[in-house]
């Protein structure tokens, strides 16, 4: 595909964060089943639901661009999942697996922030008011679960790990 204009990079990032959510939806069930701490089980769990939100959503703007929904492969997605899985499996006790699953979350969280944020300003500026307010909808929730991530690592996950 080319990316010569803002609307094709746009169209690109799209496709791209359509697959990554797709990726996210199969790992998410993954992590929450080798959580030990229940809190950080039942917020992948929300972050689950959420996502198949983000899913729907995306699907809306390629409707709204009268696009065909279609992902392309996300290589940033892949790579932090690879991480996450290299700590699910190495991570030798409770404490330090659930300090790596936030920290691989977080990873995750961080990537879809930027695509989101970037996207939101692009389809503003494309003048796809709609779709912008979309985007934003889910960069707002992404934010949210960065925090609560950041709350659990703070508060009493981190400290059990050291």
């Amino acid at each position: 595909m080319a990316m010569n204009s803002l609307d094709q990079l746009f169209t690109h990032f799209l496709k791209d964060m359509y697959t990554a959510e797709k990726t996210i939806l199969e790992t998410l069930p993954k992590m929450a089943k080798k959580a030990d701490s229940s809190e950080l089980r039942k917020a992948f769990e929300e972050h689950e639901k959420q996502t198949k939100n983000h899913v729907k959503r995306l699907e809306q703007v390629f409707k709204l661009m009268d696009e065909r929904v279609a992902g392309v492969p996300c290589k940033a997605i892949e790579g932090i999942v690879a991480e996450g899985k290299e700590i699910m499996n190495e991570a030798e006790s409770a404490d330090a697996l659930d300090a790596g699953l936030i920290a691989a979350a977080q990873a995750v969280e961080h990537y879809e922030i930027a695509r989101y944020g970037t996207m939101a300003a692009w389809a503003k500026e494309l003048g796809m008011d709609e779709a912008a307010e979309l985007l934003h909808e889910t960069l707002e929730e992404e934010v949210e679960t960065d925090e609560k991530l950041s709350e659990l690592a703070e508060e009493r996950i981190n400290q059990e790990a050291a």
